[in-house]
Order: structure tokens, then sequence, then C-alpha cells
């Protein structure tokens, strides 16, 4: 929390210094987010999540298909 007086010019540098880190760590971490969201949209990421989801849509296809013919 960002007190409302200083007592002193130390105080206020003393607290620009936290809030300048605190703005580097803040891009960092968007760095890091914007980094893993690129990763997650890569080709092959998306290529073996459209496989899953491919093979999970034909299994089930082939059981219902199965549980109607044997009906």
């Amino acid at each position: 929390m960002i007190p409302n007086n200083y007592n002193s010019f130390e105080e206020i540098d003393h607290q620009l210094k936290i809030l300048s880190l605190q703005k580097q760590i803040y891009k960092e971490r968007i760095k890091l987010n914007l980094k893993s969201s690129k990763n997650s949209f890569s080709i092959t990421n998306l290529k073996n999540e459209f496989k899953g989801i491919l093979q999970e849509k034909l299994l089930t296809f082939i059981t219902t298909n199965l549980i109607k013919k044997f009906k």
C-alpha cells in the first residue's frame, strides 16, 4: 500500500524503487504468459488436440453403432 504522506525524499525514493520493481515483475509475467500462449497454439499442439477429439468422436460413433447392432 502506498502511504499518503512522506517524511523524507528517501521514503519517496524507496517507494519509487518498489513500484519500479513491481512494474518489471508485471512485465516479465506478461512476457511469460504470452510465450505460454504461443506455445499452446503451436501447430503440433493443435494437431494433437484435434487428433484426440477425433479419436473420441470416432470411438463414441463406433460404440453407439455396436450397441444398436446388438439390440
